[in-house]
């Protein structure tokens, strides 16, 4: 991972929520709070909490006596969130680095975090640090994408881009958050962190938007691989906007486009 893998800014959290979100990103938060709720907290903390697709979910799937702390790296995300969600009393909203919780120890029944964990740049040291703010007994619940090749539009306009910059490609979605999928490796590193009681899931969803054009946006625009772009020639961010779409549109056609998307679950028990 590089220092802009993780810089969430400008006009990113924006894109990011209107387009990439409900692109990839709600069927797993429905199915993250979902988890979370059979667990029956009473004190649930969010970590990478992002635009609040999650914390969304857990607002609407949770008794309403259900105390929420959303927490993100980056603020602009979270204001982001806030401006989605301000009218909800029991969430409190926090910057703050997953690596270094500012919560006590044992303070919450369950630690969530959506395609967060790529994010880290130190697996351990993250997961040690939501081990020690759970109670006995409490659940770890974080999910992590698949291999890029089984996420066809990721897959898609990281391909095209390449072709663009054959001389330095692009490779944040290959390299951060389709990079870290390694059952093993995510079972040893929870181990070294404290966690015995470990179970990984293969969750399978479809990927769907209107028009080819949608998801080349959502990526090119909506994430830090917009930096990467920048950074090889600003000028040409439209560029490859459309080389993405059209990549995009002679793979899955004109109209409205459908693709594969997979992510593996992880719960680890205090």
């Amino acid at each position: 991972m590089v220092a802009t893998d993780k810089v969430f800014a400008g006009s990113i959290p924006e894109m990011y929520d209107r387009l990439l979100v409900p692109l990839i990103f709600e069927p797993y938060a429905a199915d993250l709070a979902r988890r979370a709720a059979e667990a029956g907290p009473q004190n649930v903390l969010e970590t990478a909490a992002g635009t609040g697709v999650v914390t969304r979910a857990l607002a609407s799937r949770l008794p309403s006596g259900v105390r929420i702390t959303a927490t993100d790296l980056n603020q602009p995300m979270l204001d982001r969130a806030m401006s989605q969600q301000s009218d909800a009393k029991r969430i409190t909203w926090k910057q703050a680095d997953a690596l270094a919780l500012p919560f006590d120890d044992q303070g919450f029944d369950v630690v969530a975090c959506q395609f967060g964990a790529m994010f880290f740049p130190d697996k351990v040291k993250g997961y040690k640090e939501a081990r020690r703010v759970l109670k006995p007994g409490g659940r770890l619940l974080f999910n992590v994408w698949g291999k890029i090749s089984d996420n066809d539009f990721a897959d898609t306009v990281t391909e095209a881009l390449a072709k663009l910059f054959p001389q330095d490609p692009p490779r944040f979605l290959a390299r951060t958050p389709h990079g870290y999928n390694d059952g093993n490796q995510i079972r040893a590193e929870l181990n070294e962190a404290g966690f015995t009681d470990i179970s990984i899931d293969t969750v399978d969803a479809r990927s769907k938007a209107a028009s080819p054009r949608d998801p080349a946006i959502a990526y090119c625009q909506g994430t830090p691989l917009r930096n990467e772009i920048e950074a090889r020639d600003a000028t040409r961010l439209e560029e490859a906007t459309n080389c993405a779409a059209e990549a995009m549109a002679q793979k899955y056609g004109h109209g409205a486009v459908d693709g594969r998307i997979r992510a593996y679950v992880i719960t680890a028990v205090r």
